[in-house]
């Protein structure tokens, strides 16, 4: 239990300690490549003198979207597709990279069309975070859509995906399902919960 002083008459807002600016980077230098990643190996010079070396994976720059599509029925829709990193099928929200000149929106909407067959009239930023900082320099926006109506894109997966429809009611057993694992996706659907609690009208 968190007890406050009763001498108080309010509290004082918790302020956070920035840190200097970032270390000098000394040296940078590519040490692996391949068709999707670029490998990095930086030389750091901290603030304390204090001198390390990392590895990170180069960015491309364009970011990604994650999409939590809302339909007219109350239902999340989601995509369960091949992950090779853990080599089994994962259950998430449709998501993908950002091609040259899209915004994040567009991205969205073309993305939403490609995965589960449907566009979006209504599509809202929930937040823009980061993957794996401490190697990757990269962002994911995650938007909610909502009045979908239905028209499909061609996509680039090897095979179909599936499409599982979920009630929102029922949005937190979602948290219980084995193949629910992918961190952004837990993200999305927390960050829903939050915007619907916020009582926003659609604009």
């Amino acid at each position: 239990m968190i007890k406050h002083n009763c001498h108080d008459s309010k509290l004082t807002p918790m302020t956070q300690k920035k840190h200097p600016t970032p270390p000098q980077i000394l040296s940078n230098n590519v040490v692996a490549k391949s068709r999707l990643f670029t490998v990095e190996s930086l030389e750091l010079k901290f603030s304390n003198n204090e001198e390390r070396q990392y590895e990170r994976i180069r960015g491309g720059g364009r970011g990604a979207v994650m999409i939590v599509p809302l339909t007219k029925d109350n239902e999340l829709l989601l995509v369960r597709e091949y992950c090779a990193g853990t080599n089994d099928y994962q259950l998430g929200f449709p998501k993908g990279l950002i091609d040259p000149g899209e915004t994040p929106e567009q991205a969205a909407n073309r993305e939403l069309k490609e995965e589960v067959g449907f566009g979006a009239d209504y599509l809202k930023r929930l937040k823009a975070v980061s993957i794996a900082p401490s190697h990757f320099n990269t962002t994911m926006h995650i938007m909610v859509a909502k009045q979908l109506y239905s028209q499909a894109l061609p996509g680039d997966e090897p095979e179909p995906l599936v499409v599982v429809k979920w009630p929102l009611t029922d949005w937190q057993s979602l948290l219980t399902q084995d193949d629910f694992t992918e961190a952004r996706s837990v993200a999305a659907l927390l960050l829903l919960d939050q915007y619907l609690a916020s009582g926003v009208i659609d604009e």
